[in-house]
């Protein structure tokens, strides 16, 4: 009878012992960046296209983009938003302070680009938890956007 005692403790030892090690290594297995989960640079670089088009036609905040080299401002924002997410990418325009310095942008500019934003990514059906990650990263840019109340 000892024996078969000993049987099942060694046998429920090493079960607990696999479980613990599948656990582990689930454990281990990070979830995607959220790079990743936007859908890498093609879907950064389809987000940007259609939010651009929104500002462009938003007679909010347009005029901040008048003279704006589009192509350039289009690439550098793609870089921008694949790093701050976590992508490969690199972004290697202005600080946001220099950037916008002059221009005179209120809070209520900003929460209509936010909106902008918003609406863009609702298009393209980004899901709450990664839209949210996003504006997290990027919300955080308004005290050195906005200069004006």
């Amino acid at each position: 009878m000892q024996w078969k005692r000993r049987l099942a403790i060694g046998v429920l030892s090493l079960g607990i012992l696999v479980g613990c090690a599948m656990t582990g290594e689930h454990m281990a297995t990070k979830e995607k960046s959220l790079y990743d989960r936007l859908g890498g640079k093609p879907a950064i670089t389809a987000v940007v296209d259609d939010f651009t088009a929104r500002v462009a036609g938003d007679r909010r905040i347009n005029r901040f983009f008048a003279n704006t080299d589009v192509p350039a401002f289009k690439a550098k924002l793609v870089d921008q938003i694949c790093e701050a997410s976590g992508g490969p990418c690199k972004y290697t325009g202005k600080d946001m302070k220099t950037a916008h310095a002059g221009m005179g942008v209120a809070n209520a500019d900003f929460d209509a680009l936010v909106e902008d934003l918003v609406a863009t990514l609702d298009k393209f059906k980004v899901p709450e938890k990664e839209k949210g990650e996003l504006l997290s990263v990027l919300g955080p840019m308004r005290k050195d956007i906005v200069t004006k109340q």
